[in-house]
């Protein structure tokens, strides 16, 4: 049940499909302050998303939540940011656990301070590049990290064989012609957002 200050996230529990208790939502509530106060002054977010942190960012990736799978799933957040989709995903999704990874030191103390803020237990974060990952990961993440081709040669070498890369694609995105080399993809329906293009599931051939 969620309280009044809460109202807003129920539609959003109900769109996205999500399942998130009053404790999950104070914590999303708590990031999307975080963000504000402290990523959006350093440029981690652009200063135009002031308005619309929450719906452009922190729902967009909740987006992903259907996708995940059951525990034990091994997931990588490639090139996190400020820590988006991995920090949403995390919280929304407790039983899983994440891998964060950025290699730029002001995100990386960003991230780390959101971690220990949200007391996020099921989150590590790697302080250097993606492509210096160790795999294997069931899942791996690309919002606002690369080009379609780019995130793919990245994330192929870490993927367990049935492995899945879930990238952020825009609203102009064209799978005829965005297809990654050795990749099969299927593309999910976009939700009726202000923003945002569809979730392209990317697969080896």
């Amino acid at each position: 049940m969620f309280h009044v200050k809460h109202e807003a996230w129920g539609r959003w529990n109900e769109l996205l499909g999500l399942d998130i208790d009053a404790e999950a939502v104070e914590r999303l509530e708590d990031f999307e302050q975080l963000l504000l106060e402290k990523a959006l002054p350093l440029g981690m977010i652009g200063r135009a998303d002031r308005g619309q942190l929450r719906e452009r960012h922190i729902v967009d990736s909740l987006r992903a939540v259907s996708f995940l799978g059951s525990p034990p799933v091994r997931i990588v957040d490639l090139g996190s940011g400020a820590g988006l989709p991995g920090i949403p995903l995390a919280i929304a999704r407790p039983d899983l656990s994440f891998c964060l990874a950025e290699f730029r030191r002001r995100r990386v103390a960003f991230i780390e301070l959101a971690v220990d803020s949200l007391r996020l237990t099921n989150v590590r974060i790697f302080a250097g590049k993606a492509a210096d990952l160790t795999g294997p990961f069931d899942l791996c993440l690309s919002r606002a990290f690369a080009e379609p081709a780019r995130a793919w040669a990245i994330a192929q070498p870490l993927l367990s064989p049935e492995g899945k890369l879930l990238f952020w694609a825009g609203r102009s995105f064209d799978a005829t012609s965005g297809t990654p080399e050795g990749a099969h993809i299927s593309v999910s329906v976009p939700l009726s957002l202000a923003v945002g293009g569809p979730i392209v599931i990317m697969t080896r051939q």
